[in-house]
């Protein structure tokens, strides 16, 4: 008989809809959950150890003296934050629906489920979103040296959430189709914002122009959501892809995946999702793209965030 999780936690994949590095100079995002999960089983222990056991690869360490691993980075910030009130250790096995090389926003998804799994152990109930997001950021932080935080108010939340740093939640609970297409390779996101902050720096009148329509589309595509305007919501996304392109980060890859989505005839619209060059474009809509040579996700806006599981 399969032995049984003290707590089980599952948790959705995101993907950034609008806003990208924007929202990291305090503009509006628009972020959404996937029909894509990663789930956490914690096994309470007697021992004050740690193991870990996922698709990844393997780990063990001492509970007091964790050792560093480059697959588990946002794990094991997570349990360093609680080491103070863990009362024992765990095992922590971590199934993924999704690859982590596609940017569906796995580690905000992983830290959000090692979070929640970890803080209802510790107190013996739900944990309260606010405490979950709260604890996660830091972590995203702690590991990246940056981060915005608005893939974790996806995969906390569910649906399409409009976010800011203060941090600011507009969850908006909907289902929707999305195609996303992965160019083949993917650029650290650190990198990423290097290079648009370095552009930035040298045409500050331009950014702030940019960032503010984004900001203003964020309120716009909201507003469309509600009224179940998908051709609007789709307009506003092919409008943001001209942004993507004014801040550098498209390739010719993603311009290839983005020109094929905005042609095809089921989808309302099309942009990068993420900080760009490279990793992925989503389509608002389904589509096969047969003559397009990258692999193709049909996807949905899941309302379903952070669930925990009996």
């Amino acid at each position: 008989m399969a032995e049984t999780a003290d707590i089980t936690v599952s948790v959705p994949g995101s993907l950034m809809l609008l806003g990208e590095h924007a929202v990291l100079h305090g503009h509006k995002a628009l972020v959404g959950a996937i029909n894509r999960r990663i789930t956490a089983k914690l096994f309470a222990m007697p021992e004050r150890t740690v193991s870990i056991h996922s698709a990844l690869g393997e780990y063990q360490s001492p509970l007091d003296d964790l050792q560093d691993h480059p697959s588990f980075r946002f794990v094991l910030q997570a349990i360093r934050q609680h080491l103070e009130t863990l009362p024992a250790g765990f095992k922590l096995e971590i199934e993924s629906d999704f690859s982590a090389d596609i940017g569906f926003g796995s580690s905000a998804a992983v830290t959000i489920a090692t979070h929640a799994a970890i803080l209802k152990a510790i107190r013996g109930e739900l944990p309260q979103p606010q405490a979950i997001f709260n604890h996660s950021l830091q972590t995203v932080q702690t590991v990246q040296g940056r981060g915005s935080g608005a893939d974790l108010a996806a995969s906390l939340f569910g649906g399409i959430v409009g976010y800011s740093i203060l941090p600011e939640f507009h969850p908006v609970e909907i289902t929707l189709p999305l195609t996303a297409v992965y160019c083949g390779y993917k650029t650290p996101t650190p990198e990423v914002i290097l290079t648009v902050e370095q552009n930035r720096v040298q045409q500050p009148e331009i950014f702030e122009r940019i960032f503010s329509e984004i900001d203003t589309s964020v309120d716009e595509a909201i507003q469309k959501l509600m009224d179940h305007d998908l051709p609007a919501f789709g307009k506003i996304l092919s409008r943001n892809q001209r942004y993507m392109e004014a801040m550098g980060v498209n390739t010719p890859e993603l311009a290839e995946i983005v020109n094929a989505l905005e042609n095809d005839p089921e989808i309302f619209g099309a942009k990068i999702s993420g900080s760009g060059l490279g990793d992925c474009a989503i389509g608002l809509g389904s589509a096969e793209l047969k003559a397009l040579n990258y692999p193709v996700h049909h996807l949905s806006i899941t309302p379903a965030g952070c669930s925990f599981h009996e």
